[in-house]
């Protein structure tokens, strides 16, 4: 009996591992870049510019030429509507934190981009 509690007790702690590494948008093996930590504001959201505008070529199949304008919007809108501290933490985790997510995918819906899966 103790066996089977012991077996029960590992698939329930592998299966919890799991639901969280799928739960997470950032890879195991991402290392965030630690000039975040001190880029200005303008290369945050030329970083951001830049992210969108690979992201959206794929999502969309255009130019990223062609999303230069859209991803600008997006990018100063997510910036600017930031709070401090959501900020410090895309600085010092390399991604936007569940409030900063937020904010990103209501720029994303004002500028007319399309939603990432």
């Amino acid at each position: 009996m103790p066996m089977r509690s012991l077996l029960a007790a590992l698939m329930l702690g592998a299966s919890t591992l799991g639901a969280l590494a799928a739960a997470s948008s950032v890879p195991f093996d991402y290392t965030p870049d630690p000039a975040l930590r001190t880029a200005s504001r303008a290369e945050l959201e030329s970083r951001v510019r830049r992210a969108c505008t690979v992201t959206q070529g794929r999502l969309t199949g255009q130019a990223e030429a062609s999303l230069a304008r859209p991803c600008g919007c997006y990018a100063s809108r997510t910036l600017r509507a930031f709070t401090p501290v959501e900020l410090d933490a895309y600085r010092t985790t390399g991604v936007f934190d569940d409030g900063g997510r937020s904010k990103a995918l209501a720029a994303i819906d004002s500028c007319g981009l399309r939603r990432p899966a």
